[in-house]
């Protein structure tokens, strides 16, 4: 049925256009801008009720017994029982009076300090601090003006201190993250925004799926930048069999690839050791892009180390990289996002009705078809796959006569593999909503706080925001991750967080 419906649907389409350039007015249609939109347009009359979370019914940690005055003869009928939630903040300023002793051999012994101490400041306003300026998205001169508020003696800077010093256990699991999520991901999603880093623009790298998030902000976009990201905190570069396969298919110089397949020495603890490699091949040396040279070997070769090193370490093992489309992040398995590729067609100048009414119509199969796609994630089929591919052609070979759109359609016409990835991989996403949706707080934090000015406040946001939308997708609490963290008393405990990602897939 579903396939007679489309097979309807752009025969109709197809007729309209027809009557349309033989002078006959065919019937309006409205659609609404976004491609998602339109295919999830609820059944019926009425408006769709939103589905609401669950809450978890509040815990009783205080109890007080309300009396009444009664008339003599009353008898006691029980409890009214009504539930009050409420929150107490309060400055606590405590001093600890640690004892002091000297040993018969002239040794002085202190009592130690509670674990959880971050010098003069406790594990509760610690966690406090990072919680309202990562999640709350609050700036650091308000948390400043609310603390003083309570009575605490605290400055700009120590705040400041507190959100980025003494972090690295927090930035070490942020990378464990992603060395979970790269080592057990059946797809990713990855997108990128302005960022400001010390006074200069730069650009916040996202990588994730439904189970992780991890941001890092660099001054780059390009390629080799994606790939040093999806190392995942490695430094090395290695030479194997990924390494030559990734050389061989950017066309790079088979001598070049011979020399470096044919030396002893495979792998390359860091940046130095490799360029110091390349310089001792005489591959340094050879005509680059600067000079009109394509494809430039060292760029290609050092892109191949890094991809080697990835693979070596287990990481993207059969996943599919769903993006939007941008030169970067084309490695292996890849996908493009279907409302990227929806969008263009949507923002084409139309200057006429003609040509107004050609992109409404194109615009109308392509939904119809992301429509069938999703219905195709349910049910896979073989069949079913040729049936969209034959659909996919059609649709995307269609002469319009408006020529910018001909020329649109034709350049996605060869992004077919990667626009009908689904068809192989069915369980991977149509789109990068997911990246959008995570890389949104970064986009606040930068409007609200502006830029970075230290490598360790830059690191210490990246990991924060991170490991917080880690926490949303887990299901885990961040306020009981930080206090957990932190050494806070009396909280739940929460694992590590790459082990809890690992067990989501499972």
């Amino acid at each position: 049925m579903n396939v007679l419906f489309a097979l309807e649907t752009e025969n109709t389409a197809l007729r309209e256009d027809n009557a349309r350039l033989k002078g006959l007015k065919g019937r309006p249609k409205l659609k609404p801008s976004g491609m998602e939109e339109g295919t999830n347009r609820p059944q019926g009359k009425g408006k769709r009720k939103k589905e609401r979370a669950k809450r978890r019914s509040p815990v009783v940690n205080e109890e007080h017994k309300l009396s009444v005055d009664i008339p003599a003869g009353s008898r006691f009928k029980g409890y009214d029982d009504f539930v009050v939630q409420d929150l107490r903040l309060e400055g606590r300023v405590i001093r600890y009076r640690r004892e002091r002793w000297l040993t018969p051999e002239g040794k002085l012994l202190v009592a130690p300090l509670p674990a959880g101490l971050r010098g003069h400041f406790g594990p509760e306003l610690v966690r406090f601090i990072l919680l309202q300026h990562h999640q709350g998205q609050v700036t650091t001169d308000r948390i400043v003006q609310f603390l003083n508020a309570l009575g605490l003696s605290i400055s700009k800077r120590q705040v400041l201190r507190l959100l980025s010093d003494d972090v690295g256990v927090f930035c070490d699991e942020a990378n464990g993250v992603l060395r979970a999520g790269l080592e057990s991901a059946d797809w990713i999603t990855v997108d990128d925004t302005g960022a400001r880093h010390r006074n200069r623009n730069g650009v916040t790298t996202q990588i994730g799926d439904d189970r992780f998030t991890f941001f890092k902000t660099t001054f780059s976009k390009s390629r080799k930048n994606f790939l040093e990201l999806l190392r995942a905190g490695y430094q090395d570069y290695v030479i194997n069999a990924e390494a030559l396969a990734y050389m061989r298919e950017r066309h790079l110089a088979a001598a070049v690839i011979e020399q470096l397949d044919k030396h002893a020495q495979r792998t390359f603890a860091d940046e130095t050791a490799w360029s110091d490699h390349l310089d001792q091949l005489g591959i340094s040396q050879l005509p680059h892009a600067g000079s009109g040279v394509h494809p430039d070997p060292i760029k290609i070769a050092t892109e191949g180390a890094l991809w080697g090193s990835i693979q070596a370490h287990g990481h993207l093992q059969n996943t599919v990289i769903v993006s939007d489309g941008a030169g970067q992040f084309r490695l292996d398995d890849h996908a493009d996002c279907w409302i990227h590729a929806e969008r263009l067609v949507h923002k084409l100048d139309s200057f006429n009705d003609e040509q107004r009414r050609a992109v409404e119509i194109e615009r109308e199969l392509i939904w119809w078809l992301y429509r069938d796609l999703k219905l195709y994630k349910k049910e896979p089929s073989r069949k079913r796959a040729a049936q969209l591919k034959a659909r996919f052609k059609r649709i995307f070979s269609r002469k319009t006569g408006f020529a910018p759109l001909d020329r649109l359609l034709a350049r996605l016409l060869d992004r077919i593999d990667d626009l009908l990835r689904v068809l192989d991989r069915p369980e991977i996403p149509l789109h990068t909503n997911g990246s959008e949706n995570d890389i949104r707080c970064h986009v606040t934090k930068r409007k609200i706080s502006g830029g970075t000015r230290s490598e360790a406040g830059r690191d210490a946001r990246d990991a924060f925001l991170g490991l917080m939308k880690t926490c949303q997708k887990l299901g885990v609490s961040f306020f009981d991750y930080l206090g957990h963290r932190l050494d806070v008393q009396g909280v739940p405990t929460v694992p590590p967080l790459p082990d809890l990602v690992i067990a989501a897939k499972a």
